[in-house]
């Protein structure tokens, strides 16, 4: 007989924290119910909206005919830059160097112009390739090769950070070697395009729905544009069809469009560009150029690195400083330097403005690190894994603990993650039958790399570490939950609600999920440096708090006991020993009492700070450790691989919920092998970007995923930092693991040379690069 038959409260709660729980809108993903912008109903005289880019990568606009625009069927109205009634400006940086709509100049192929505002969005787009603009071309660079040749300035000033000695260090090493590697971008590829939606209100008022990862951003854009306050500007977002980091701020500039037609006519105003157009106009992941100067010793020990990390940036800042400047910060990935000079060159190329991707240049430091592990290995004719082990930070105050921006490395576990993986994945016995196949095989050979990951957590920004969260407890003991981080997928509400369930000890099901709204919690920070349930559950947990405290303390005045004999139990409230009383009737008294059962929650991360100028502080909260191994068999007569078997482990702290933290770490994976294998990103000579659609650029298929596929949380682990119910951030950090498949497939190609020579291999590795790299080794053999 079950607890409802007996009328017995369950003893349990479901959905508290650390239980596993399905995502809150899986349902009404599979059968197409969640309702994106797209989907929404379509107001009353909707006006679509479409861009007119150039045709040119870098050129001053001459003259500009857009009568034939104009004229076309449908067409309602034209915008260009001199109908912005504020400033024409959607720069994230604050340097006021990245234009709504060009104005006298453009300076990337593909740059938006003009606006069109149709009737239906093919009039729009259609119209939008009438124009008759005269240019007078100007010399431009789309690659670091490029910038570097021409003297390029940088979008925004580099970092550098140093400890010890290095050129001293590397002057006085037993052995010394230097090098470049080439990373490449990558597209976010987000199943849904950007998108906004504006609707006119009354006086200043403007309602925008915005596909956005940072809604407070998109509503000081619009003000901005439009010359208004932000308090004349509601921004709205119940979920994206993924971000990745594309929709920190590249969504800005079609938000405040829509706006700013909106305002003009009066009328409701929808853009959505078409794939082509989103990835030409819209930007990517940061191409890499890194060279380093590494001195070691016999026995693998790394005495000093001097590195460079210069970058494609695009045509102006968005957020290349602080991409540029988490590079260094991950520079090292899990290893101790000690001694280190790291400079980061955030380049100008006449491109679109590349912008956050996942890791936030974290990827891109990791990946020439880990090429500094594999250079010292092949040079010394030793498994890579030996001399990742040799350079691994040591324990809290064993001298090898110190990071190249000074942070003390105090929560340090990669040992332990990585002992365990190579144990679990057997991976010393499948590394000595991998060699003995390649021994004998002709044409396929095969690899295998273990690869750990060490990332920080918070933004870099100190300011950024913020989060706010408004709740409400209804009369009905329901209860209604808003709060700063965005919805892409990737679980956050549910994490969050989470959180609540289990401070008020009642079913997940009585916990609301609604939108993010500026119009209920202001001021918040993008829901981007892995930090989205950090802050987020903890600014709801703090409103929690002090609804409970005010529950409290009316349940120990009404009844007449101390405060602290009082139990939230599951779906109940225990008084003392006097009365239990279901959960919805104890809250109904409570409002008859008049005790306030709404708050606004706040967090801010401790503990952190950071001086960009002297390279010193503590920019990073804690750490997030994981380890892979990836096998590959590749083929030698045409540069084909396949990806055989995958093993992960990943700390996540004390999971908040272990079923959307492994689905995290299994998209991170995935996504992060595409960018180190088959995504390219590439520019013809007149600056355009021919890898612009599904044709052309190729994220990995449902078959490209390891034939075998082990994936484990470190159940262990526990984060030794007050976060919301000891977990740690899992958005970013797994997306590195796919680093060992690069390290995988340089370990088949070296094998063609009898693994003497570091194949150098550069990212993606693509089966033109790795047919290409046999080829060499095998020239350089002979």
């Amino acid at each position: 007989m079950d607890n409802k038959a007996l009328d017995i409260a369950p003893l349990e709660i479901r959905g508290p924290m650390h239980s596993t729980l399905r995502h809150d809108s899986a349902h009404k993903h599979v059968s197409g119910t969640a309702e994106y912008i797209d989907d929404m109903p379509e107001p009353a005289g909707l006006l679509h909206g479409a861009l007119g880019l150039s045709d040119r990568a870098h050129a001053e606009i001459l003259s500009m005919d857009l009568s034939a625009v104009t004229a076309y069927p449908g067409v309602v109205a034209v915008l260009t830059g001199a109908d912005v009634p504020g400033e024409n400006d959607v720069s994230p940086s604050g340097k006021h160097d990245e234009p709504l709509l060009a104005d006298r100049l453009v300076q990337f192929h593909g740059q938006p112009v003009f606006a069109v505002i149709a009737e239906t969005r093919d009039a729009a787009r259609r119209a939008a390739r009438l124009a008759k603009i005269t240019y007078r071309d100007l010399p431009f660079w789309t690659d670091i090769d490029g910038a570097l040749a021409n003297g390029a300035p940088v979008v925004t000033d580099g970092m550098t950070l140093s400890r010890g000695d290095a050129r001293a260090a590397l002057e006085d090493a037993p052995r010394r070697l230097k090098g470049e590697m080439r990373i490449g971008g990558q597209e976010h590829f987000y199943l849904e395009g950007h998108i906004a939606l504006a609707i006119p209100g009354e006086d200043e008022d403007v309602t925008v729905w915005s596909s956005t990862q940072h809604p407070s951003e998109v509503q000081h854009m619009v003000g901005h544009v439009l010359g208004i306050a932000s308090n004349a500007v509601t921004v709205n977002t119940r979920r994206m069809g993924g971000g990745f980091g594309g929709k920190e701020t590249q969504g800005n500039q079609f938000a405040a469009l829509a706006a700013l037609a909106a305002k003009k006519l009066k009328r409701a105003v929808k853009f959505r560009p078409d794939r082509d157009e989103d990835m030409t106009a819209t930007g990517k992941r940061h191409d890499f150029l890194v060279s380093y100067d590494v001195g070691f010793d016999d026995e693998g020990r790394i005495h000093a690195v001097d590195a460079t990390y210069a970058a494609r940036c695009g045509y102006s800042a968005d957020l290349s400083g602080p991409v540029t400047d988490r590079a260094l910060f991950h520079a090292d990935n899990s290893y101790f330097y000690p001694n280190v000079h790291l400079t980061s060159k955030p380049l100008k190329t006449h491109t679109v403005s590349n912008t956050a991707f996942r890791g936030f240049g974290g990827p891109q430091g990791m990946v020439g690190c880990e090429r500094i592990i594999e250079e010292i290995a092949y040079a010394l004719g030793k498994d890579p894994l030996e001399i990742r082990k040799a350079n691994f930070y040591g324990p809290k105050g064993s001298g090898r603990d110190v990071t190249p921006y000074h942070q003390q490395v105090e929560d340090n576990i990669i040992d332990r993650v990585v002992s365990e993986l190579e144990a679990s994945s057997d991976y010393q016995e499948r590394r000595r039958a991998i060699i003995d196949f390649n021994r004998n095989s002709r044409v396929i050979r095969k690899g295998i790399a273990l690869t750990p990951v060490k990332f920080g957590i918070s933004f870099t920004m100190t300011a950024f570490n913020q989060a706010g969260a408004l709740v409400h407890v209804y009369s009905d003991g329901s209860i209604h939950l808003n709060h700063g981080g965005t919805e892409m997928g990737q679980g956050l509400y549910t994490k969050v609600a989470q959180v609540l369930a289990d401070a008020f000890q009642v079913d997940i099901d009585k916990v609301k999920i609604t939108a993010t709204t500026t119009a209920k919690v202001p001021n918040t920070s993008a829901t981007a440096a892995s930090s989205g349930t950090d802050l987020n559950g903890a600014a709801a947990y703090d409103a929690a708090r002090q609804i409970k405290t005010r529950l409290i303390a009316f349940a120990a005045e009404r009844w007449n006991v101390a405060p602290e004999s009082i139990r939230f139990a599951p779906n109940r409230v225990e008084i003392g020993n006097k009365e239990t009383i279901p959960f919805p009737d104890f809250i109904r008294l409570a409002y008859f009492a008049r005790v306030q059962l709404s708050a606004a929650g706040f967090y801010k991360t401790p503990k952190i700070h950071w001086d960009r100028a002297a390279g010193r502080g503590t920019p990073f909260y804690y750490f997030a450790y994981g380890a892979s191994v990836t096998e590959v068999s590749i083929d030698t007569l045409t540069g084909e691989y396949l990806i055989d078997r995958a093993d992960i482990l990943h700390d996540v702290g004390k999971s908040l919920n272990p079923a959307l933290d492994i689905g995290q770490v299994e998209g991170a994976y995935v996504q992060g092998m595409g960018w180190l294998t088959t995504e390219e990103l590439w520019w013809d000579n007149k600056g355009r970007l021919r890898t612009h659609a599904p044709s052309t650029y190729k994220i990995p298929l449902a078959s490209d995923r390891p034939k075998i596929f082990n994936v484990s949380l470190a159940e262990w682990s526990e984060n030794t930092e007050a976060t919301i119910g000891k977990s740690k951030a899992v958005g970013e950090p797994p997306f590195m693991l796919a680093i060992s498949v690069l390290e995988a497939l340089s370990m088949a190609v070296a094998s063609v040379a009898d693994y003497r020579i570091c194949p150098r291999l550069d990212a993606p590795a693509t089966p033109e690069r790795i047919l290409m790299a046999v080829e060499r080794l095998k020239a350089a053999r002979t």
